[in-house]
């Protein structure tokens, strides 16, 4: 019993020496924007300029209070600088190594230890630079560290690449600052080359190493469990680096599906004792460009459906932490996107770890905003870059700068440092086999797949200004992207709407006019409609079911578009619906049955889905189906509805009233009188004119209008046929309307309308006049929750929805969903009043509604390609409506869907039931 005890102590003793042989990390700063540190802090001009205080580390200072804010794009900028001051104890070092790390500070950092200069000042602001300073430690007591960051560098390079570029330019240390202690012999970096057939290459730099050394190299599984045996090379202290050799037997792959991580502890070992050991994280994996055909990963074809991401938050600029990085990325993966360009610098660390574990492609950037850094900087900033972030599985390219700013005499040095010699690339341009041409309209989209043999993916499209772009012309585009024999998909410009919080401005949200608000999602994440459009056309789980017909078997025609996944590791739910009633208090559907189904399509294969409903599935309102993933987590969820509009209307026809219809002529208006409430119509120009309900009046008016078109009243004639009241207008001028009321003892009253217009047309319908002052809400049956537009049809969910009312502008105010706009496929609608709600029954199924205008921007494009045209009515009934272009294409530009609607004479019809009777 005592040798056993003995044993364990031992044991213990053993794994703790070795444990202590570990780099250890101990921060300086704090680690994140939530967990900060105070340092003191001296600004010498701005905003607390002039007084010894103390700032949050990491931080950017203007975001503080301290100093003053700069767009890329100012003529002018503040040129202050940020002096810190912090003290810290080193412990015992004796033995030992000692380096000061920061993770980033904006933009020349000159630092001191102990009044010595600990090396040379570092230039650029977004990369990981270190000091040796053991011999600048006191032995004991404590150590002064003073940092003097500049915020406009002194190289001019530096602020050509970095500090004229078209996002919000900071200053100070807002990455962490820490010290690295490790044995006087020691494991400087390692370089992993991981392939997918197993074989593994391990590049170890150290430092110190003597003869009789040994690197030790074990590979595990993430848990710890040992993969294969240890292998081993001899040190030797005449190499810079040395070179470890292993092959796997069929290794768990790494991928955006499946981001199986791996670990190796890599170890300085002498006479069996352990020196020093680090654990670096890899995957296995293989990738592949092939010349006039694609890329490829694990050797399949991949097609990236990617986002340019900016490393931002509105209260902390690019001060940020885990869980904003988990939250990027969960959003991206939400939207079913299995990629993301850093735009335009490296990240934090801590987003590629994120990246590594949930699984997204990276493109990793050299700053370079149209404009290069020179050979001095760019070698070491090159070096800096790789060196931090080459073990990453999720990083699949280099990018040597943006849209012009590529110093070509850079290219050939990310191999020096990367033993998997990833491609190089130059956003905007052809380059090293890739065409990664900028904001591409469709017909360049097409004419790309029949010219060049360079992979094609656009590293900026679909510019998401406001509320154009993103999902918007989306479908057209990766229709094409889908053909292209040599495609491999593209990166939406961009993930977030950058409008800061000026802390010099009351705390309102700024984006440099229409430079910043560039997102899918706002400052704080707040999802747009696009949000939901990208996540169904980017699904890898396609459903080819446009709309239910009365011959549907349950069979739903879906494609495989997974790169490794089978439909057999997905899940499939469908459920069968019904809605509450316009005059009901709630929104919910009701279930009525639900079912799981399967299928074993492979990736890449057509086939049916078949739900096996049951033979009453026709008898409710809609049908819902939802496909999840491997990791359990909702793909995308398709609605249809079963029961036609025109089912639903008739449902409310008939009401429980027998009161005759009177009616009465007063000057030039024509009273008619049905179940108490008085409808006005003005004879002069045909329209409604107002409607009172128990003397107080709901001011819908001036409708049916022809939207858009200009008419004049023909004729208006008004006449009794049986019980029916019937009164009729008619128009003609640019185009023709027909105009039907018909008032009848027992049934909400009709409007039948018929029109023809020529040309093409930003719109077609009627539409009538309403306060918008007086509007409250709306609650209506149809696709929702968001707002449509011509181009961006998919994303939404048919069912109930309701909607207070706002004035949110896309990019500006982030009240989502928006209250103004269009609404797809709208069965019925509650227009919420001040006065007295109303509901209107809409029996054709394809009809989309018009609520009011929305509001222009403040800093409005001049060519107005992301402001629709709407109708100038308030409440518009129409059979189409506008699309939406880009910053940079309007609308026409940008394919098939994209285009106005063509008209040319065809007659359109469609009918209204008007209900107000509802109690306030």
């Amino acid at each position: 019993m005592m040798i056993k005890r003995l044993l364990q102590l031992v044991l213990l003793l053993v794994s703790g020496h070795a444990f202590s042989q570990g780099t250890v990390i101990t921060y300086l700063s704090g680690t994140d924007k939530d967990h900060t540190k105070q340092w003191d802090f001296y600004c010498t001009a701005g905003r607390k300029s002039g007084v010894w205080t103390k700032i949050p580390v990491p931080s950017n200072w203007e975001l503080q209070g301290f100093g003053s804010y700069n767009y890329g794009h100012d003529k002018v900028k503040a040129n202050e600088q940020g002096i810190y001051r912090h003290e810290f104890l080193s412990g015992n070092i004796a033995g030992k190594k000692v380096f000061l790390v920061f993770e980033g500070a904006m933009t020349d950092t000159k630092v001191t230890v102990n009044g010595q200069l600990a090396g040379d000042v570092h230039q650029g602001g977004f990369y990981r630079f270190k000091y040796d300073i053991t011999k600048l430690l006191k032995p004991t007591g404590k150590n002064l560290l003073e940092v003097t960051v500049d915020k406009t560098s002194a190289n001019a390079s530096i602020n050509n690449a970095e500090r004229k570029s078209d996002f919000w330019i900071f200053g100070g240390i807002f990455r962490p600052v820490y010290l690295e202690t490790v044995p006087g012999k020691f494991i400087e970096r390692l370089a992993v080359d991981a392939k997918a057939n197993g074989a593994f290459q391990l590049d170890v730099y150290s430092q110190n190493l003597t003869a009789g050394d040994v690197i030790e190299a074990q590979v595990k599984k993430i848990n710890g469990e040992n993969v294969g045996k240890p292998f081993s090379v001899k040190a030797d202290p005449t190499n810079g680096f040395q070179v470890l050799k292993a092959n796997f037997k069929q290794p768990l792959l790494w991928s955006s599906e499946f981001p199986n991580l791996y670990q190796v502890v890599v170890r300085v070992m002498n006479r069996q004792k352990i020196i020093h050991q680090v654990k670096q994280k890899f995957g296995f994996r293989t990738l592949e460009l092939r010349t006039a055909d694609g890329f490829y990963v694990n050797g399949a074809k991949m097609i990236l459906k990617g986002v340019n991401r900016h490393s931002f938050w509105p209260e902390t600029g690019r001060t940020l932490s885990r869980d904003v990085h988990l939250m990027d990325v969960k959003l991206m993966k939400e939207m079913n996107m299995n990629a993301v360009r850093m735009s335009h610098y490296p990240p934090d660390a801590e987003f590629l770890d994120v990246c590594d574990s949930l699984g997204l492609y990276v493109i990793n950037e050299l700053t370079g905003w149209q404009a290069k850094y020179d050979n001095e900087m760019g070698h070491r900033l090159v070096k800096e870059l790789v060196i931090r972030d080459v073990n990453h599985p999720s990083i699949i390219f280099w990018a040597n700068g943006n849209e012009g700013g590529f110093n070509t005499d850079l290219d050939n040095d990310y191999a020096l440092y990367d033993p998997q010699k990833r491609t190089v690339i130059h956003p905007w341009e052809k380059f090293n086999g890739t065409d990664t041409k900028h904001y591409p309209d469709y017909n360049y989209m097409v004419k790309a797949a029949a010219n060049g043999k360079e992979v094609f993916f656009p590293t900026e499209f679909m510019h998401a200004l406001y509320d154009g772009g993103a999902g918007a012309a989306l479908d057209d585009f990766w229709n094409q992207m889908l053909i292209h024999p040599h495609g491999a998909g593209g990166f939406i410009w961009a993930l977030v709407d950058e409008n800061v919080i000026r802390t010099d401005k009351n705390g309102i949200y700024d984006g440099d006019g229409n430079h910043a608000p560039d997102g899918i999602v706002g400052p704080h994440r707040e999802k747009e409609g696009s949000f939901y459009t990208i996540k169904e056309i980017w699904s890898p789980v396609f459903v080819d079911l446009q709309k239910i017909a009365p011959n549907f078997n349950g069979k739903i025609p879906v494609e495989n578009r997974f790169a490794f996944t089978g439909f057999n590791q997905c899940t499939f739910k469908w459920q069968l619906v019904n809605f509450p009633d316009a005059n009901a208090s709630k929104t919910q559907a009701v279930i009525a049955a639900s079912g799981v189904t399967g299928s074993n399509l492979k990736p890449g294969a057509k086939g049916n889905l078949d739900l096996a409903l049951p033979i009453s599935w026709a008898q409710h309102d809609a049908l819902y189906l939802t496909a999840y993933g491997p990791d359990k987590k909702e793909i995308f969820t398709w609605s249809w509805p079963i029961k036609a509009a025109q089912s639903i209307a008739q449902k409310h026809e008939n009401t429980s009233s027998n009161s005759a219809i009177s009616t009465e002529e007063i000057g030039q208006n024509l009273l008619v009188k049905q179940d108490g409430i008085v409808f006005h119509f003005n004879k002069e120009t045909g329209y409604l004119a107002q409607v009172v309900k128990n003397g107080a009046t709901i001011s819908l008016a001036k409708g049916p209008l022809l939207a858009g078109v200009n008419t004049s009243l023909k004729t208006f004639t008004y006449k009794k046929e049986g019980q029916k009241y019937i009164v009729e207008s008619a128009y003609q001028g640019d185009g023709s309307l027909n105009a039907k009321w018909t008032f009848e003892t027992g049934k909400l009253v009709k409007l039948d309308y018929q029109f023809s217009q020529q040309g093409d047309a930003d719109f077609m319908g009627i539409t009538f006049n309403y306060p918008e002052e007086k509007i409250t809400g709306i609650k209506y049956l149809g696709r929702g929750p968001y707002r449509v537009w011509k181009n961006r049809l998919k994303g939404q969910q048919f069912g109930v929805w309701h909607k207070n009312y706002n004035n949110a502008i896309t990019g500006e105010t982030w009240t989502y969903p928006e209250f103004k706009g269009y609404h797809a496929a709208v069965n019925w609608v509650v227009i919420e009043n001040k006065e007295a709600p109303f509901t209107v029954f809409i029996p054709d199924q394809d009809t989309y509604l018009q609520m009011l205008q929305p509001a222009r921007e403040a800093a409005a494009l001049s060519n107005n390609n992301v402001e629709p045209a709407f109708p100038e009515g308030s409440i518009g009934f129409l059979k189409g409506i506008a699309p939406i272009g880009t910053k940079f294409q309007s609308p026409r530009l940008m394919g098939p869907q994209s285009q106005k609607n063509k008209v040319d004479g065809q007659v359109f019809s469609g009918s209204l039931l008007f209900d107000f009777t509802q109690k306030l």
